[in-house]
């Protein structure tokens, strides 16, 4: 198994709270890599939070095909954070060049455009570079758009760690997602490295998704932009967070019901009956099989963790809300290293029927169930 850990804050934190809390937990997970996803920027990107952000691995000559590139495209560069160790890789650990995340200056015609075909564009232009850097090899693209980073690398987090300098205040942010493992149930990929992420929407898993290929096949029939490009069974989860809120326009505390829908006899008695039989249905091909903990972060900053049915991927949320902050954790130990000062009394571990969510006020851990009544709009 992999470990999980995400913190939400209302200030920014340093990203190495995340990694330590997967160094304390690290009985769980082999140390084949890790994954980061930071969004509600501070340092120099707090200001920046309209300009999209392109984060990514590079060569010097795929840095500058990346100019190049991005010139064609009518995109300026509006701020670089580039970031070249002078250090020796950890053992296990390729030398690979740049690290970088460079906030871009759309075109003036782009004000013109919809949302929805801003985010179609972005999503097509980091497609279009990922397509273009594996044939190549000289560049790996992770993310493109506003107010979000990411970072992925092989070997342990926390020797990546240290390596990377990931405690920079450049990179410290209010929302973070880590994971630690790598996909090693397969060949190493950094595109198969969790989190995963589309328009806004991270998420990452503990477990394993036996149902991927009829749910990838679902998804890629509804002609989605970003829909595509599967190196892991668990990157279905953050399609069907986007497609539930973007595409359906659910709340997130739909999003259960779609993974995880109740039986019929369950379902019986809730008020809303007739719309979950109709989603059941509707959405049946979007059913996981598991056992898997999701936890993942919306555009907003509210995160959220739930799980399956089987309920066999331990998962605990707690926090502080005087001091607006909390913790998502695959163990007790993770969050114990994170967030010490907390009323551990109201620590929550979701159940089958759960979901747990912790607005970006980070005040309190909303406790939902399947249960409950359904708010049908975001």
């Amino acid at each position: 198994m992999c470990r999980l850990f995400a913190l939400t804050s209302r200030d920014p934190v340093s990203p190495m709270h995340a990694i330590n809390a997967l160094n304390v937990m690290k009985e769980g997970h082999d140390g084949s890599g890790v994954g980061l996803y930071l969004s509600g920027l501070g340092g120099p990107f707090e200001n920046l939070k309209e300009y999209p952000i392109l984060s990514g691995i590079f060569t010097e000559a795929g840095l500058r095909r990346l100019d190049g590139y991005m010139a064609d495209k009518g995109l300026q560069s509006k701020y670089s954070l580039l970031f070249t160790p002078a250090s020796e890789p950890p053992v296990g650990t390729p030398r690979r060049g740049t690290y970088a995340s460079i906030a871009y200056r759309v075109p003036a015609e782009w004000k013109h455009l919809t949302e929805d075909e801003r985010g179609q564009r972005l999503v097509q232009m980091r497609l279009d570079l990922r397509s273009s850097g594996e044939e190549i090899g000289d560049m790996m693209v992770f993310s493109f758009w506003p107010d979000t980073i990411m970072i992925k690398e092989v070997g342990d987090p926390m020797e990546i760690g240290e390596y990377l300098q990931l405690g920079r205040e450049e990179i410290h942010a209010r929302h973070i997602l880590a994971q630690g493992r790598q996909n090693t149930n397969y060949a190493i990929n950094l595109y198969a490295c969790h989190p995963f992420f589309i328009e806004g929407i991270g998420t990452m898993t503990n477990g394993e998704n036996t149902a991927f290929v009829p749910i990838m096949e679902y998804l890629q029939s509804r002609g989605v932009t970003g829909y595509s490009g599967y190196q892991s069974d668990s990157e279905v989860f953050t399609h069907i967070a986007h497609y539930t809120t973007r595409k359906l326009g659910l709340d997130i505390r739909v999003y259960k019901h779609v993974i995880t829908p109740m039986s019929d006899d369950e379902m019986a008695g809730h008020q809303d009956r007739e719309f979950l039989s109709n989603l059941k249905k509707s959405c049946r091909k979007l059913i996981i099989d598991g056992p898997n903990c999701v936890i993942g972060c919306l555009p907003d900053g509210t995160m959220f963790m739930t799980q399956d049915r089987k309920k066999l991927r331990p998962g605990v949320v707690g926090g502080n809300g005087e001091a607006g902050i909390y913790a998502f954790s695959s163990e007790i130990c993770g969050l114990n290293a994170a967030i010490p000062d907390r009323d551990k009394s109201k620590d929550f571990q979701p159940m089958h029927l759960d979901t747990a969510i912790v607005g970006p006020d980070c005040r309190e851990v909303v406790q939902c169930s399947q249960k409950d009544p359904l708010p049908l709009q975001r």
